[in-house]
């Protein structure tokens, strides 16, 4: 399969992306501080339909997005795993990618903890302890490991495609791959086929990516105008504090790629920047997944490598996520003075570890692994409240950190895997 692009197209390309996107952020803080500025005069039900229509073109743009990410794991990861030979390749690929994953949790959650730990982002709010416990509901099975199990195998792949289970739709691939490798050319013409799906999604993806920037506009328009601008100032030490972590989590991130892939990291940054704006504009990664699929291989990696790495990326590797966390969790604990020894925190951050490899396709799944975690320590789950405001504001800024996790794993992985 031959998705390449030209370079200068690619570069063109690239840089109107990015000055469409930084405006469309720009343009959506302006017109959604005006809007809540003069909210208090405009007519409730007025105020209403436009919130709802701002919302309503972002859900449109994310459902486009979506409509393509089933297709193409299911192309690109049969047909890479089948091209592969043996299942040695897949258990190579899929080994190493683990490793990755589950190192760079583990460094997320441990930097989270750290940073709360010294800069304690929630002791100035000296909050009583409520008398009523409030919950955040949620389908507590996809917590357990039961749970994760039975939802690792699609009872069918047509409903696991249906509902963008990436996780299923990645067993059943590699299922189908090995088997249609194994059989050799009778089952070319299948892969045949499969390399012209995948080649079809990336053209819709490009059709699709034109209208990225006013889903940008539309997303952070809204959440300004119904949380209002002064909600920046009311929580922006927190933001402050989270977003620095963030950055030393990229600044850490990028470091190992450089210590594992040389100086070619500097031009994976360059080609990845538009598929985090897009995930930071819109507070999805799930956005990004097809622009990035293909900037992975406009850099030089491997299509099947990428097939594989990145939908288990995405089920496993979201490493903004794990920072928040480890830092919503305990800055709810120090809002309700509540102390916590380094051994609850220890196992605080093995706990996360776990659970959180459990709820991918999960909606809302960082609230509802953090509810978990309150219960367990009998901290209340009332604090979820003091983060719901500018959860999507933070939401942004992990979203876009998960993409840099998995374009580095995606492109370390790809340059020690044996070329033939």
């Amino acid at each position: 399969m031959n998705v390449k692009h030209s370079s200068n197209n690619s570069a063109q390309d690239s840089k109107i992306i990015t000055q469409r996107v930084l405006v469309a952020v720009l343009l959506g803080i302006l017109v959604g501080s005006c809007l809540s500025f003069f909210k208090p005069v405009i007519d409730p039900s007025a105020m209403d339909v436009v919130i709802r229509g701002l919302r309503a073109f972002t859900d449109l743009f994310l459902r486009l997005i979506k409509l393509l990410i089933g297709p193409l794991v299911l192309a690109t990861l049969t047909v890479g795993v089948g091209q592969m030979g043996t299942g040695t390749a897949v258990g190579r690929i899929g080994l190493r990618a683990m490793t990755w994953f589950l190192s760079a949790s583990l460094l997320s959650l441990c930097l989270g903890m750290l940073l709360v730990n010294l800069l304690h982002p929630g002791t100035a709010l000296h909050l009583p302890l409520p008398e009523a416990v409030t919950s955040i509901k949620g389908p507590s099975d996809s917590l357990s490991f039961e749970g994760f199990l039975e939802h690792l195998v699609p009872a069918s792949i047509t409903d696991a495609l249906a509902h963008n289970e990436i996780l299923q739709i990645v067993v059943f691939s590699v299922l189908f791959g090995l088997a249609g490798g194994s059989l050799g050319a009778p089952a070319q013409p299948l892969f045949v086929l499969l390399e012209s799906l995948a080649l079809v999604m990336f053209q819709l993806t490009g059709m699709i990516m034109k209208i990225a920037p006013a889903a940008v506009f539309s997303a952070i328009a809204s959440v300004i105008a119904v949380q209002g601008i002064s909600i920046l100032a009311t929580y922006g030490l927190l933001m402050i504090e989270f977003y620095a972590g963030l950055l030393m989590l990229w600044g850490v991130l990028i470091l190992i790629g450089r210590l594992l892939m040389g100086a070619s990291v500097r031009h994976l940054l360059l080609l990845i920047k538009d598929p985090m704006l897009l995930a930071f504009g819109t507070a999805s990664s799930e956005a990004a997944y097809p622009l990035l699929m293909r900037q992975l291989e406009a850099f030089g990696c491997r299509e099947r490598v990428v097939g594989m790495v990145l939908p288990l990326g995405y089920s496993f590797n979201l490493d903004g996520s794990m920072m928040y966390m480890t830092f919503a969790t305990l800055f709810i604990a120090e809002a309700y003075g509540i102390d916590m020894p380094l051994s609850d925190q220890l196992v605080m951050l093995l706990m996360l570890l776990i659970t959180s490899k459990g709820v991918a396709g999960v909606p809302r799944a960082s609230l509802l692994v953090i509810s978990a975690t309150l219960t367990h320590f009998q901290i209340p789950e009332a604090g979820l409240l003091l983060i719901l405001g500018i959860d999507p504001l933070l939401d942004m800024g992990r979203s876009a950190t998960n993409v840099l996790g998995n374009s580095l794993a995606a492109a370390v992985i790809d340059r020690h895997e044996p070329r033939e």
